[in-house]
Order: structure tokens, then C-alpha cells, then sequence
């Protein structure tokens, strides 16, 4: 259970980041995206691909399961996922959900780094704009690791849970 003080301490950093005043800062060199993709040809835009692809998600996640040394059901049991959900994502270029890779960063315990880069492979990202990311990211930079934990700070902000229910 979290006590009062930490719920406290992330409604702080989320009051924090929400208050601030962002500018939106769009530059006249946006607008010529449409150009500058017409000027491409296939062989450059293959090329580029072929240089600039970064791992897939599965690949990206069995390697920090390899890293820490834990096995398949230690992770899945861990994360809240069943066995059918976790095989899919071994076996094949499945894309899971964002709460799916949240929970699997938390089983493994991963750092706000490490988190960023697996929510990247999946084509994912924490906003600091939105509060319920706020709330993933205070536990991560907190080692915040326990799921029941993690719903039970976003349940404090009326927000809906990770994975399952509180």
C-alpha cells in the first residue's frame, strides 16, 4: 500500500508538470513535409529504412528479460498478462498495448530509460502533458515496481488501473 506521503509526492509532480506553461513551437519547415517527401525516391526511402530501423518490440523485451536472467512466466506472472498474450508477443511481430508494455517494464523492473526505450519499440511514448503518464512515470523514478501499487496511485487520481483491477 502506498501511504499518504507518497500520494502526496505524486500529486506534487504531476501538478508540477501540468501547470507549466508550454509554448507550441511549429517551425515553416514543417509545412514542407509534404514537399520533401514527394522528392524522395523508393531507393533512398528504402535505404533509409535499412539504416534507421531499431529493433522490434519482442526483440527489444526478451533482451532485458535475457539481461536479468528471469524466466517467461516469472515475467508475464508478474506483469498481469496470461501465457496466450505473451506467447504472441515471443512468436511474432504482435504490437500490444501501451498499458501491456507499461506492465511489462514494471515486472522487469526496468529503469525510466530502459521503460522509454521498450514503449518506443512498440511505437509508444510517456507524455509529460498527461496525467495518467505522469502518475507511470513518478513510479518508475520512484522503483515503484509493484502493479497493485501503480493502480492503487492511479486510482488516487480517478484514473482507470494498469492492468486488471485494484
Amino acid at each position: 500500500m502506498l501511504d499518504e506521503k507518497i500520494l502526496r509526492e505524486i500529486q506534487e509532480y504531476v501538478d508540477s508538470y501540468i501547470n507549466e506553461d508550454f509554448a507550441l513551437v511549429v517551425s515553416p519547415e514543417s509545412f514542407k513535409l509534404e514537399e520533401t517527401l514527394q522528392d524522395i525516391h523508393n531507393d533512398e526511402l528504402e535505404d533509409f529504412i535499412k539504416t534507421n530501423r531499431k529493433p522490434l518490440f519482442n526483440q527489444v523485451l526478451f533482451s532485458f528479460i535475457e539481461k536479468i536472467g528471469a524466466s517467461d512466466p516469472e515475467i508475464y506472472n508478474k506483469a498481469g498478462i496470461d501465457r496466450k498474450l505473451f506467447s504472441k508477443i515471443r512468436n511474432s511481430n504482435y504490437r500490444p498495448g501501451k498499458n501491456t508494455v507499461i506492465a511489462l517494464a514494471l515486472a522487469l523492473e526496468l529503469n525510466i530509460e530502459e521503460t522509454d526505450s521498450l514503449l518506443s519499440s512498440a511505437g509508444y511514448s510517456l507524455s509529460d502533458s498527461d496525467t495518467y503518464d505522469l502518475v507511470l512515470q513518478f513510479c518508475l523514478e520512484k522503483k515503484i515496481y509493484n502493479i497493485h501499487d501503480v493502480n492503487q496511485a492511479l486510482d488516487y487520481f480517478s484514473l482507470k488501473p494498469l492492468i486488471g483491477s485494484l
